[in-house]
C-alpha cells in the first residue's frame, strides 16, 4: 500500500507538471550527480565558449561553424574585450571584410548591424539608414572602427564577389567618402619613431598579471593589454595623452620625464591607476 501511494503522488506530480509545461526526463537525482557535468556558469552559456566565436568570426570560418552549428543561438554572441570594448561575432566579421563568415552567422540568426551592411556593400541600405538618421554615419563600431573602414573591408573578398556586387560596394564607398564624416574621429597620427619610447611593460601591482603591456597592434596602432597578451588599440588625443579602442570614458597618460616614459595613468570612471614601466 505504501509504495501504491507514493507512484500514486509522484504520477500526480508528474501530471501537475506537465500540464505547466514543466515536465522533466526520467533521471534520478543521483543519475545527474554521477553522469552531469555542470558548469559553474549554469544554465548561462560559459563566456570562454561566447569569446571563442567572437574571436574566431574574425578568421575561421570552419571554427565558426563547429560551434555555432549545435547551438544556432551562438551566431549572435557578444563579448566585451575590456573597459567597455563591446563586439558580436557578426560585427567582428564585418569589420575584418570576411563576408563568407558575415553571411554565414546571418543564415543562422545572427542580428546584422549598419556596419555589417555597409561591409557587404549593401548600398541601398546604408544610404537609406543616413537619410533616416543623420550623423549616424559617425557613429563607430567595434574597436572605434569607422563606418567607411567597414566598407574598405568590404573590398577583402572581391575575388568572390559578382560583378553586381563589387559595383555596388564602390557605389558605398563613394557615398560615405562624399559625406566627409564617415571615417571617424580625426586622432593625432602617432610615427612608427615615436611609438618606440611608449613600449615596454608597466606594473601596478605585486602580481605576475598585475600589469599592462603597450605594443603594436596588426593596424601598426600603439595597443594596450594584459602582461604579455594582445591589446586594444589606442588612440592619440594629445600630449602623451590617449583613449583606449573606440572607449570615450577611458584615457591613458603617460608621464615623461627627460624624455624617457617613467609610467602611465589609466583613468576610467571608477578608477584611476598608475603603473610604473619596468
Amino acid at each position: 500500500m505504501k509504495n501504491n501511494i507514493i507512484n500514486r503522488r509522484t504520477v500526480l506530480r508528474t501530471s501537475a507538471l506537465t500540464i505547466l509545461g514543466l515536465s522533466f526526463p526520467s533521471v534520478t537525482w543521483a543519475e545527474q550527480k554521477s553522469n552531469i557535468k555542470m558548469s559553474k556558469h549554469f544554465p548561462n552559456i560559459p563566456p570562454e565558449i561566447i569569446e571563442e566565436v567572437v574571436g574566431k568570426s574574425h578568421f575561421d570560418l570552419d571554427g565558426v561553424k563547429s560551434l555555432v552549428e549545435k547551438r544556432p543561438e551562438l551566431s549572435r554572441s557578444v563579448w566585451e574585450w575590456r573597459f567597455g570594448d563591446f563586439e558580436s561575432a557578426i560585427g567582428a566579421a564585418s569589420h575584418v571584410g570576411r563576408r563568407d563568415i558575415a553571411l554565414y552567422l546571418m543564415s543562422k540568426g545572427a542580428r546584422p548591424t549598419l556596419f555589417t551592411f555597409t561591409m557587404l556593400g549593401h548600398f541601398n541600405v546604408v544610404k537609406s539608414a543616413i537619410e533616416a538618421t543623420p550623423g549616424i554615419q559617425e557613429t563607430t563600431g567595434p574597436h572605434g572602427i569607422s563606418l567607411l573602414d567597414h566598407a574598405y573591408a568590404g573590398e577583402r573578398m572581391k575575388d568572390q564577389m559578382t560583378k553586381s556586387e563589387i559595383e555596388s560596394l564602390e557605389q558605398t564607398i563613394d557615398y560615405l567618402s562624399g559625406l566627409g564624416n564617415a571615417n571617424g574621429t580625426d586622432y593625432i597620427n602617432v610615427s612608427s619613431e615615436e611609438q618606440k619610447k611608449y613600449l615596454g611593460d608597466y606594473k601596478y601591482g605585486q602580481g605576475e598579471n598585475d600589469g599592462f603591456t603597450i605594443g603594436v597592434n596588426m593596424r601598426k596602432l600603439l595597443s594596450l593589454g594584459p602582461i604579455g597578451g594582445f591589446g586594444g588599440a589606442l588612440y592619440k588625443i594629445g600630449d602623451n595623452l590617449f583613449t583606449y579602442n573606440g572607449t570615450p570614458s577611458v584615457t591613458i597618460s603617460f608621464n615623461i620625464q627627460k624624455d624617457k616614459v617613467k609610467s602611465l595613468t589609466l583613468t576610467e570612471p571608477d578608477i584611476t591607476l598608475i603603473a610604473e614601466k619596468i
